[in-house]
C-alpha cells in the first residue's frame, strides 16, 4: 500500500522525497538512489493504471510494466528501439515510437522484449500525463541507476 510523502528514508541519498511510494519503491530507491535523477527522486510514483497526477506538468515514476503500457497505448506509441545499440541479442536503447513524430529511424519490438530490458537494466520511467498547459504530454525518460557518469 502506498505512503504519502515520505521524505528521507535512509539508506544511501538524503534527498529521497518521493511520494506516494510502497516499502519496495523505498528499498529500490535506498538501493539506487545516490544512482539516479533528481527528478525521480522527487517524483510521485504510480503503481495502478488507476492513479494520476495531482496537478498537471508533475512528474510521475513507475516501474509498472502495466502503468507504462496503458500511457504509451493511450498515445498510439510503439514499444521500440535504435537499431545498432543492440547487446549480446537483446534490445538496445529503448524508445517509444508516437505517431506522427519522425519513428522512421527506430525498431519496432514487441512489449515482451521492451519489459524485458526494462527489468534487466532496472530502469525506471519517468513521465507526465499533461503539460502544465493540460495539454496530454508525450514526454517520458528512462532512468537508469547503471548510466555512467560523468
Amino acid at each position: 500500500m502506498p505512503h504519502s510523502n515520505k521524505g528521507h528514508h535512509g539508506g544511501k541519498s538524503s534527498s529521497i522525497a518521493a511520494k506516494n511510494v510502497t516499502e519496495e519503491d523505498v528499498r529500490f530507491l535506498q538501493r539506487y538512489g545516490d544512482q539516479l535523477s533528481k527528478t525521480t527522486l522527487r517524483a510521485k510514483w504510480i503503481h495502478a493504471v488507476d492513479e494520476h497526477e495531482d496537478h498537471t506538468g508533475q512528474s510521475l515514476a513507475t516501474r509498472s510494466h502495466e502503468v507504462i503500457r496503458q500511457w504509451a497505448e493511450d498515445r498510439g506509441a510503439q514499444p521500440s528501439t535504435v537499431p545498432g545499440t543492440e547487446h549480446q541479442g537483446r534490445a538496445g536503447v529503448l524508445r517509444f515510437n508516437f505517431p506522427g513524430y519522425g519513428g522512421q529511424t527506430l525498431e519496432a519490438i514487441d512489449w515482451e522484449d521492451w519489459f524485458r530490458t526494462f527489468d534487466e537494466r532496472d530502469l525506471v520511467f519517468i513521465y507526465q500525463e499533461h503539460k502544465a498547459d493540460g495539454r496530454t504530454s508525450n514526454f517520458f525518460k528512462l532512468d537508469s541507476p547503471h548510466r555512467e557518469h560523468d
